[in-house]
């Protein structure tokens, strides 16, 4: 297929008055009859004297003949590209792409190449195409290339790799030639370097290329063959079946077949005479066993081929070799390509264990956005609020109409954040004003009464917003993901949520830590008689705390919302993570509820991955996890000291 670029370069060196002085129509009129008529066996001739040409105006008719739009004009045997206008066709000139004439249908005869021919001219205009100066042509090129992976694309790839201009596809064309190289190169040397090149890429196409030059065929002889390139010994019983091995020494005529009970019986019923078989009563052969008397008497006889008995299989298995061997012939070349491939697998292993860990920590930042403000204030007011995931929900929303009314995404999520914090604030401190300080101390009525809030909020949210999903968009450069490689790759959404995670960490650990606010809440977290006798308002601090709490749980909302589905249930899917999290980490305490969050975040994506098929499945498990956890540690990973710890 060199001939193709030999045309390139005659193009490069014609002279304009050398490429007027010729005609693609003349030279088409030497070929008539395969042009119009071409067949795989003919198509050759007129590719390489189009080579020989070096005519320009060969690349725009070879397109055209590929797609059955070449015709022969009946009244003078000329060729013209052609286009259907209704009933007539409009003929255009193949040299100078000019329109000629429009005639009726009947007046032209069109050239129909089969799938071969126009395989064939497919190769020819993809190798043309590698260096088209349109760059969209010489990528659809490349791609067909990597579809084929054929042997003949190898040099004509190659010799387009240094003249390409984009870098992006000159490093796509170099990974293809290396593909390429690696399977079909013609020395020895240089496929073992083109598959040393490959060793460090992780991609699933070089896998399959690797895997297919490591590809096996089974086999069996008396001795290993020494012309074989043996990737392995297989031991009947252990690599294979004995049954399997002996299916092979039938296969190969090493062996003779077993008599199977179906074939005893139809013999004994061709060979009955009177009422015997085989000196058997035909009354008698209602048992395997008594057939098989039967049957061996007409073996004995030479009427029927003899029984295999279990010993002479045992003796063929153990007369004959078992093995696996490579496709590919040249040891050195299957040697280089299973070190690549191990090396490769080895990577790939920890790119997953490392992808496993990042999905796992992402997931834990989202709990932890979750469970943050019902740690706060599950851990200072011991208020078991069923309707924290509810506020959740409401900061997703707020993004939502927020977006309806700012149209550019990145200043409606700034706008939205603070707008969701304060909204969900507002609703907290009112939910503990008009309910929850009416029922301190009073642990299942708060339950059934946060319970019942929960409920109206949702259909409030029906109500309003109705039951279909609502889209929170993010912004355009939180798009795509960050890939490391073909592995390892994780959404910019969830890193974003990542990083927010970390601030309002940092967040609620000044608050706590450099706030006077702070102070009064750990006062009243760890003893609320002592911080009362202080000057301390207990009371007041419980609603700011709900109320904190509450708003955190709003810009939370908003976080979540950017990747998941913002419903009126949506709060229903992190309720109870949330409140795993706190318990499991330590009520009330912030590093705990970090180390809760770790802690289920990792153990729901290990059982996800280990059980890939059944999340509920995984859930279930992480719920039993958990009880037995709590079993043995019940205040948590990190016990608060304090009333909490008293309760």
């Amino acid at each position: 297929m060199l001939r193709i670029f030999l045309l390139a370069l005659a193009m490069c060196l014609m002279t304009p008055a050398m490429v007027a002085a010729q005609s693609l129509q003349s030279l088409l009129q030497t070929h008539a009859e395969e042009v119009l008529k071409p067949g795989r066996r003919t198509v050759g001739v007129v590719l390489d004297d189009l080579v020989d040409s070096g005519l320009p105006q060969a690349l725009p008719f070879l397109e055209a003949w590929r797609d059955r739009a070449i015709v022969q004009r009946t009244s003078d045997g000329l060729f013209f590209r052609a286009e259907e206008t209704g009933d007539e066709v409009a003929l255009f000139d193949l040299d100078s792409g000019e329109a000629v004439a429009t005639v009726p249908e009947d007046d032209v005869t069109e050239s129909r190449p089969n799938g071969g021919v126009r395989r064939a001219i497919g190769d020819a205009l993809v190798q043309f195409q590698l260096s088209d100066p349109d760059i969209e042509k010489r990528r659809a090129a490349v791609e067909a290339i990597a579809r084929s992976m054929d042997a003949s694309q190898l040099a004509p790839l190659q010799a387009s790799i240094e003249g390409e201009p984009d870098a992006e596809l000159q490093q796509i064309k170099t990974r293809l030639a290396g593909m390429l190289g690696a399977q079909f190169a013609e020395t020895t040397d240089e496929r073992i370097a083109a598959i040393e090149a490959l060793s460090g890429d992780l991609s699933v196409d070089v896998r399959a290329v690797l895997n297919r030059i490591l590809s096996t065929d089974t086999g069996v002889a008396t001795d290993v063959p020494e012309d074989a390139n043996i990737a392995a010994i297989l031991t009947p019983g252990v690599d294979l079946t004995e049954a399997e091995a002996y299916d092979q020494l039938v296969a190969a005529e090493l062996a003779p077949p077993l008599i199977t009970a179906a074939y005893i019986r139809a013999e004994l019923e061709a060979n009955i005479e009177g009422a015997f078989v085989g000196g058997q009563p035909v009354a008698k052969l209602n048992t395997d066993a008594n057939r098989e008397i039967a049957y061996d008497a007409l073996a004995d006889a030479g009427i029927v081929p003899p029984r295999v008995t279990p010993a002479q299989q045992s003796e063929a298995l153990d007369a004959h070799v078992f093995f696996a061997s490579y496709a590919e012939p040249d040891t050195a070349i299957t040697d280089a390509a299973r070190s690549a491939l191990d090396a490769i697998e080895t990577r790939v292993g920890f790119s997953q264990a490392a992808d496993l860990g990042l999905d796992a920590l992402s997931l834990a930042s989202i709990y932890f956005l979750a469970a943050i403000g019902l740690a706060i204030t599950f851990g200072v007011m011991g208020v078991i609020n069923m309707a924290h995931g509810e506020f959740i929900m409401m900061g997703a929303y707020t993004g939502f109409v927020v977006q309806q009314f700012v149209p550019d995404y990145t200043l409606s999520i700034l706008i939205a954040l603070p707008l969701a914090f304060a909204i969900t604030f507002g609703a907290g401190v009112a939910m503990e004003r008009l309910v929850i300080r009416h029922l301190y101390h009073r642990p299942l009525e708060t339950l059934l009464a946060t319970f019942g809030i929960s409920i109206a909020l949702q259909q409030l949210a029906k109500n309003i917003f109705g039951t279909q999903a609502r889209p929170l968009t993010s912004p355009e450069w939180l798009d795509g993901a960050w890939v490391l490689n073909d592995v390892i790759a994780i959404s910019y959404i969830r890193i974003a949520i990542f990083v927010l995670a970390l601030i309002f960490l940092a967040l609620i650990l000044f608050v706590l830590k450099r706030t006077r606010l702070g102070l009064e809440v750990r006062a009243v977290t760890q003893n609320p008689g002592m911080a009362a006798s202080m000057g301390i308002n207990p009371d007041r601090i419980n609603m700011l705390t709900f109320g904190f709490g509450s708003g955190i749980a709003g810009i939370a909302g908003v976080a979540i919302g950017l990747y998941a589905k913002v419903t009126s249930e949506m709060g229903a899917d992190y309720i109870v993570q949330s409140f795993m999290t706190v318990v499991v980490g330590g009520v009330g305490n912030v590093w705990g509820t970090l180390a809760g969050a770790s802690l289920i975040g990792f153990l729901q994506k290990g059982i996800e991955w280990l059980n890939p098929s059944n999340t509920l499945a995984a859930q279930t498990y992480m719920i039993l996890f958990i009880i037995l956890f709590i079993q043995f540690r019940p205040k948590g990973i990190v016990a608060l000291k304090g009333r909490a710890a008293a309760d």
